[in-house]
């Protein structure tokens, strides 16, 4: 299964994103708990190197606590600062101004002995369809921003103001040119960081990952048995039949089959499911 996608907006995003570094106190680093090693852009990191950063495990309603605790500990052994949170909650923002404020709190008060009133500015990345939008609209308190359960729907950089007096950029969510392992490519098409639309048989695949230690949510989701050595098309057809995805002649609708078991997997429907 070969996967890639890198549009033009995203290499003139990540240059505007490095012209706009220098003007930057802290980076807000938006990871999908379900899979946030392979959300990792070394394009982004790169660009953010110098900065003060803080890993967000984003959607961490969709992950147990013990695969938040192991994320996290990995994290912090590279000395980061790591938050886990649902950017759709209205209170999301709360806990990511407080770490923001604290990591940054001697050049606030040394602004203000200067007199003057220094507002923080935070550049909020990640990769496609993260949930950087959704953060940002709910840290203001009302729409900002275009938000979208689809890749490419931030297409250029926008500032906006919280009433904590914050300034946030936000930035287009962006891949990079190759990734060095398929696995990392699949993870990333599963949570919806590249368009549907390029991909093929994606919950074939999708299945054949995580059957092994999943299959019981697969079998309680769609009423299904999946037998020991069962194939993927066999598991995929059961569903088809289970769900009734048929065409009008009562062939099996394989593609809104597929359709509907990715979605299901993206809104948590299957239950708690972590890729990497």
């Amino acid at each position: 299964m070969v996967i890639q996608w890198f549009p033009g907006h995203m290499t003139k995003a990540l240059r505007e994103m490095e012209k706009e570094m220098k003007n930057i106190d802290i980076v807000f680093y938006l990871l999908d708990a379900r899979a946030p090693l392979s959300c990792f852009n070394p394009k982004l990191t790169q660009v953010a190197k110098n900065k003060k950063i803080i890993y967000i495990l984003n959607k961490a309603d969709l992950v147990d606590e013990k695969d938040i605790t192991r994320f996290k500990s990995i994290l912090q052994k590279q000395n980061a600062d790591v938050v886990a949170l649902n950017s759709t909650q209205s209170n999301s923002g709360k806990v990511l101004f407080l770490s923001a404020k604290k990591l940054l709190e001697e050049k606030v008060e040394l602004k203000k002995s200067k007199g003057i009133n220094y507002s923080i500015k935070v550049m909020v990345v990640g990769v496609p369809n993260v949930g950087k939008s959704t953060l940002i609209n709910n840290m203001c308190g009302f729409s900002k921003t275009t938000t979208g359960d689809r890749p490419g729907v931030t297409r250029g950089k926008q500032w906006v103001t919280t009433k904590e007096g914050f300034l946030l950029l936000d930035t287009p969510g962006t891949l990079w040119p190759s990734f060095e392992e398929e696995r990392i490519g699949k993870n990333l098409a599963y949570i919806g960081s590249i368009k549907d639309e390029l991909l093929d048989d994606l919950a074939f695949y999708f299945i054949k990952d995580i059957v092994k230690k999943y299959g019981d949510l697969l079998e309680k989701r769609y009423d299904i048995k999946i037998e020991d050595n069962c194939e993927i098309l066999d598991i995929l057809e059961k569903i088809c039949t289970s769900r009734n995805c048929l065409l009008k002649n009562n062939e099996l609708d394989y593609d809104r089959c597929g359709r509907m078991i990715i979605d299901d997997f993206r809104k948590g429907r299957l239950g708690k499911i972590v890729l990497d």
